[in-house]
């Protein structure tokens, strides 16, 4: 088990220094972007989970009853225990502040989804970047030995092709990532529109 591994962190030490120095901010991008999908994953997690109907929204928020968070920790919860600390006990006045809690709510779901999207546009750029300099490496090369020097042309264009691979293995499940979280903030922010409208006509 040990040395399978070492073996592994071998294998991944080797293939990090066949890739050039590109491949340390590619990991530092990959492991940014990874940190940032989980918190996202478990924010909406949270969001769904637990979740109260309309009807129990509006039975606590007639009663300006908070919600039990042992019972209610999803999207509507959230919404009825933030309009509770801000309403002003003037129906007019909460109906605006109903709409800017809806709002509020929904736009924090789009948090950190954009810089998701621009790391994993940005991995297969600086792939072609490693690429570029493993073929400089290799027409170096070229320009020195000629086409003798196999092994050394070896080098540059192992560069190259690890660079471009790892670029494409960190941006194809961060951009799968991308559309699946906005998909996930885009039904939770309708059903938030809806309660929300639905609490409204109730004030």
């Amino acid at each position: 088990m040990i040395q399978d591994l070492f073996t592994a962190l071998y294998r991944m030490n080797q293939y990090f220094e066949s890739g050039g120095i590109v491949m340390f901010p590619l990991a530092a991008l990959s492991l940014v972007m990874w940190l940032l999908i989980i918190d996202r994953v478990l924010h909406f997690r949270r969001l769904y989970r637990k979740n109260m109907s309309s009807k129990t929204a509006w039975a606590h928020i007639s009663e300006n009853r908070m919600p039990d968070p042992a019972r209610y920790q999803g999207a509507i919860s959230v919404l009825v225990a933030e309009f509770i600390r801000s309403r002003s006990g003037d129906p007019v006045l909460d109906r605006f502040i109903l709409d800017e809690t809806v709002l509020k709510i929904n736009r924090s779901m789009d948090d950190h989804l954009a810089t998701i999207g621009a790391l994993a546009a940005s991995a297969p750029l600086m792939g072609l970047l490693g690429t570029v300099i493993g073929m400089i490496v290799t027409f170096d090369v070229i320009a020195v030995f000629g086409t003798g020097n196999a092994r050394a042309m070896a080098g540059g264009i192992s560069e190259a092709l690890i660079t471009t691979q790892t670029g494409l293995l960190v941006a194809i499940p961060g951009m799968y990532m991308k559309g699946f979280l906005d998909r996930r903030a885009q039904k939770l922010k309708q059903r938030t529109a809806v309660i929300g409208y639905y609490l409204r006509r109730q004030l």
